[in-house]
């Protein structure tokens, strides 16, 4: 561990700082950098009004359409004090690219914008019913529910025997990067680099390895092989060696495709996101430190010291819960980063981890609870959550600010500003570790982004 002080005079600097465990004028903070750090598009829409970005008829664009993610904007990110932006793949989670913006209201009221292919038919009772890649003849793969605010996925499973399943059928998805893909991700990464200061994070396809939200394949037609959820988990005992043949394929064609990818973004990019896969509910865990390191650690690792001994690039594993007892198996595996320190989940608590684990992974997220108190508490249990939260997972560096995974729709504007008010007094506190009392919750443009936008 580095632990000489370091003056950051751009975000890309403060956040490789603190991703190598230097310290820096102050803990870097995410809004809309990876898939799991962002927010629900009417809480982005509500927080431009109130800046004064937008007006109320302006329509925000919905960045991702699975779990209805606003567009941060580089405006928004310049007032919020915001240093990582991403650099998303190519296509949705439906399989279709955001382009040709279209507009869509949502329930609430909410204008927005969603991509060309976003080809939405109600059924009889008023619930949503999204397409792969956006072709209506194809069965539905996602179903928001009549006034929801999210897709679920629709399990497309056709019924399963053993005798003939192919691990190729799990490998449909997995395939190597067009020189379509390798030009997009070139340009995406030439234009974030030159024309902002921001940290990017690049979304890496085909590096998670049985992530429960790709399994069912959203973004394919016709998915093949072992498709529904329980039956994936399931197969984590009894189908072991069934899903190792489809992981080890994976691993070589993940290698493949980063290959190409260094050689077309090169350490424009700082950080890969590689795995969503959670192995933990709230009091427990589901797969044992022995099982990854039977299952998933091999092929993980693999990729992982692919990345870190041809590039520069830091990687990010991603794992709710109370995932506390894995967390040495993730070091071992290669992960650099931990998303989203769910902090409120059994074995979590802040100042353990950091005892534990403090220089060994960088903790990236845990900064305020989005299940109760962003939600349901007053801005001012916000504020003091989030400086609690700042002092003590920034006591050691590593840290990167971000709510405990997305801020959801519904939760109030007054807390989420809170939260921004309260970081931008600890930024200048936090070295002292002093906690500071709220005062007043700031609701103009100038209230909240000055404090989040001072260098030390």
């Amino acid at each position: 561990m580095n632990s000489k002080s370091l003056h950051r005079t751009t975000s890309r600097e403060r956040v490789v700082g603190a991703i190598n465990f230097q310290q820096t004028d102050r803990v870097p903070v995410d809004l809309g950098g990876t898939c799991c750090s962002g927010a629900h598009v009417s809480i982005i829409s509500k927080l431009r009004r109130i800046l004064g970005l937008s007006d109320v008829n302006e329509p925000i664009k919905v960045s991702d359409p699975y779990q209805m993610l606003g567009e941060i904007g580089y405006d928004l990110q310049e007032v919020l004090g915001i240093d990582v932006t991403m650099l998303e793949a190519p296509k949705n989670m439906f399989g279709f690219e955001n382009s040709d913006w279209k507009p869509w209201t949502l329930h609430d009221g909410t204008k927005v914008l969603v991509p060309g292919k976003f080809n939405i038919i109600p059924d009889k009772d008023g619930n949503i019913m999204q397409y792969p890649q956006g072709d209506i003849s194809a069965m539905p793969s996602g179903k928001m529910p009549s006034k929801g605010f999210y897709f679920d996925t629709i399990i497309r499973q056709k019924p399963i025997n053993d005798s003939d399943l192919n691990p190729t059928d799990n490998l449909e998805e997995f395939t190597t990067l067009s020189q379509e893909d390798l030009n997009y991700y070139q340009k995406r990464a030439d234009y974030l680099f030159t024309n902002t200061n921001l940290a990017i994070v690049m979304a890496v396809p085909g590096t998670a390895f049985g992530d429960a939200a790709l399994v069912p394949a959203p973004f394919l037609k016709d998915p093949k092989g072992i498709r529904d959820i329980e039956e994936w988990y399931v197969s984590t005992i009894l189908r072991k060696d069934y899903l190792k043949e489809v992981f080890a394929a994976q691993a070589e064609v993940a290698i493949e495709n980063l290959k190409m990818l260094y050689q077309a973004v090169g350490d424009k990019i700082q950080m890969v996101w590689m795995d969503g896969t959670d192995l933990a509910a709230q009091n427990t865990l589901f797969c044992s430190p022995k099982a990854y390191d039977d299952l998933y650690l091999p092929y993980v690792k693999k990729v992982n010291d692919w990345i870190h001994t041809h590039t520069k690039w830091k990687t990010i594993k991603h794992c709710c819960g109370a995932c506390e007892p894995l967390i040495n198996n993730f070091i071992n595996a290669g992960y650099d980063i931990l998303n989203p320190v769910q902090c409120s989940a059994k074995g979590m608590e802040p100042q353990g981890l950091v005892d534990k684990y403090g220089g060994k992974i960088v903790f990236w997220g845990g900064g305020v609870d989005t299940q109760k108190t962003l939600p349901f508490g007053t801005p001012q249990e916000v504020y003091k959550e989030v400086a609690e939260r700042v002092n003590i997972l920034g006591q050691k560096s590593g840290y990167v600010f971000n709510t405990i995974h997305n801020i959801q729709a519904n939760t109030p504007i007054d807390n989420v500003l809170a939260m921004f008010s309260a970081l931008g007094r600890q930024f200048r506190m936090v070295q002292r570790r002093v906690p500071v009392p709220i005062k007043d919750v700031s609701k103009t443009k100038e209230q909240v982004a000055q404090p989040s936008r001072m260098e030390a």
